[in-house]
């Protein structure tokens, strides 16, 4: 009997840890549906809102490492600063992955079609969350 509730409270506590996975991940995928959005509103600052506004933020691409979201900004800003560089924004999301309780990775790719000439890529994103919302606290994108 002793066996049989031992068991019992092994599967019930996996099926909560399932779960809560499930929704992390339903809301990692949402906040990303929201960026995506703005992006093609050309809403800089809404998409900016998924980044964690620290200067412990971090972002690499092909210019190397920017450190916190005000340069993560302005590194948006001075690399798409017309509509048509914005162009139209989708995303692939290929994993989503617990690292740790509260923080997950992401890997995906994103292409953008515009007229002024398509760009496609990959990222891997480093979300927590913080203060009950997840957050971007590391990009990679090439």
């Amino acid at each position: 009997m002793k066996k049989i509730i031992l068991l019992m409270g092994f599967i019930c506590i996996n099926f909560m840890t399932i779960d809560a996975q499930d929704k992390d991940k339903e809301e990692i995928k949402n906040l990303l549906e929201t960026q995506r959005q703005a992006w093609n509103n050309n809403d800089l600052e809404l998409f900016m809102e998924g980044y964690w506004k620290s200067e412990d933020l971090k972002f690499y691409g092909k210019g190397g490492v920017i450190h916190g979201w005000d340069n993560t900004l302005a590194r948006y800003k001075k690399a798409y600063p017309t509509k048509e560089h914005f162009g139209t924004l989708e995303f692939v999301l290929n994993d989503i992955s617990m690292i740790t309780k509260g923080a997950y990775y992401v890997l995906g790719e994103f292409h953008l079609k515009r007229s002024i000439g398509n760009a496609d890529g990959i990222f891997m994103l480093v979300l927590k969350k913080i203060k009950g919302e997840w957050k971007i606290i590391a990009d990679t994108s090439s």
